[in-house]
C-alpha cells in the first residue's frame, strides 16, 4: 500500500515538472505565452518567403507576438498571415509591416515598423497590407540580366575601338595629326615673336602712344562739349527753328498751289500755257533767236552793227499778233 502512494507520488512530481518544463520551453520559445493575454492582427502578403508558422513578431526590434498560421486565400492571390499580439503592446494603423531575416540567410520574421504613431490603434481581428520579404532569388535574376547587358556593352564599346583605331586612328591619321602639331608649334612660335615685336614697339613707341591716346580722350572731350553746344543752341533758338520749319511748310504749301493753279489754267502764267497761239508765238521767237545769234557767230558782231547786211527772209518767220 505503501509502495503504490510512493509510486503516485512520483509519478504526480514527474509530471508537475514535465508540466512546468514545457510551460518553460513555451514561455523562453517564439511561442505566445500561456500566461499573457493576446488579440490577433491578419495580414494581407502577396508572398511570404520562408516565413514558418510559430515566428516571431518584433516591433522595433522587441518581441512582442508569433505567427500563428499561414494560409493561402480561397482566391490563391494572396497569403493570410495570423498574428497572435501580446495586449500590452498596442501597435496604431500607420505602422508598416514586413517580413525581413536574421542575417542574410537567417531565420526569417514579421518586423513591425512604426511611422507617425497616429491613431486609431488596430484592433483584435483588424487586417492590414504586409510588405513582400526580400527575395533573393529575383536580386539574382535582375543581376544576371544586368550582368549580360553589360556584356553586351561592353561588346559594343570593343567594337567601337575597333573601328575608331581602323578609321581615326591609322597610319595616315596620325601623320596628319603630327603635322597639324607641328603647324601649331610654329604658328605659335610665330605668335610668340609677334608679340615680342608689338612688346618692343610699344616700349619703344611709349611717349608717341601715350600722346595718341591723350589726344583721343582730348578729342572725345570735345565732342562731349561739341554735343553740349548743340543741346543748348537747340535749346536757345528752338522758338526761332520751329518758326522756320513753319515758314518752309508754307512755302512748300504755297509752290504745290501756284503749280495745281498753273496746270489749272489760272492767272497770268496759266494763261500763256494755256492759250495755242501764244505757245505757238514764243516756238517762233525761239527760232528766230536762234537764226540771229548764228549769223552773230558766223560775221561778228561789228559786222552786224556797221555792214547792215541783207535780211534773210526766208529764214527769219514772223510771229502771230496775240490779240
Amino acid at each position: 500500500m505503501e509502495k503504490s502512494r510512493l509510486e503516485i507520488k512520483v509519478g504526480l512530481f514527474v509530471f508537475v515538472t514535465l508540466a512546468l518544463l514545457g510551460a518553460l520551453v513555451v514561455q523562453f520559445s517564439k511561442g505566445t505565452s500561456l500566461f499573457r493575454g493576446t488579440y490577433t492582427l491578419k495580414l494581407r502578403a502577396e508572398n511570404v518567403g520562408g516565413l514558418k508558422q510559430n515566428a516571431g513578431v518584433l516591433l522595433a526590434g522587441v518581441s512582442v507576438g508569433s505567427v500563428q498560421n499561414i494560409e493561402i486565400e480561397p482566391s490563391g492571390t494572396n497569403v493570410m498571415i495570423t498574428l497572435q499580439i501580446y495586449k500590452n503592446f498596442q501597435i496604431y494603423h500607420d505602422a508598416r509591416f514586413v517580413i525581413e531575416a536574421s542575417g542574410f540567410l537567417g531565420d526569417q520574421y514579421v518586423s513591425v515598423v512604426p511611422t507617425f504613431n497616429q491613431p486609431p490603434l488596430l484592433t483584435n481581428g483588424q487586417e492590414v497590407q504586409c510588405e513582400a520579404p526580400f527575395n533573393l532569388q529575383d536580386v539574382a535574376r535582375g543581376a544576371a540580366g544586368f550582368v549580360q547587358r553589360l556584356d553586351d556593352t561592353a561588346k559594343k564599346l570593343d567594337s567601337s575601338v575597333t573601328d575608331l583605331r581602323s578609321q581615326v586612328l591609322n597610319a595616315r591619321t596620325l601623320a596628319n595629326f603630327g603635322s597639324a602639331v607641328t603647324n601649331l608649334r610654329a604658328f605659335t612660335e610665330q605668335a610668340l615673336n609677334t608679340i615680342n615685336d608689338v612688346n618692343a614697339l610699344i616700349g619703344t613707341n611709349g611717349t608717341q602712344v601715350s600722346t595718341a591716346i591723350s589726344n583721343v580722350v582730348l578729342f572725345s572731350l570735345q565732342l562731349g562739349q561739341l554735343g553740349i553746344s548743340a543741346s543748348n543752341i537747340l535749346a536757345t533758338n528752338g522758338v526761332n527753328l520751329t518758326a522756320a520749319t513753319k515758314n518752309i511748310q508754307d512755302l512748300t504749301v504755297n509752290a504745290q498751289q501756284l503749280v495745281t493753279d498753273i496746270q489749272a489754267g489760272k492767272g497770268a502764267a496759266g494763261t500763256l500755257l494755256e492759250n495755242p497761239q501764244m505757245a505757238t508765238n514764243i516756238q517762233v521767237l525761239a527760232e528766230n533767236l536762234s537764226i540771229a545769234s548764228s549769223n552773230l557767230n558766223r560775221f561778228g558782231l561789228w559786222h552786224f552793227l556797221w555792214s547792215h547786211p541783207p535780211v534773210n527772209t526766208n529764214n527769219v518767220k514772223s510771229a502771230t499778233t496775240h490779240k
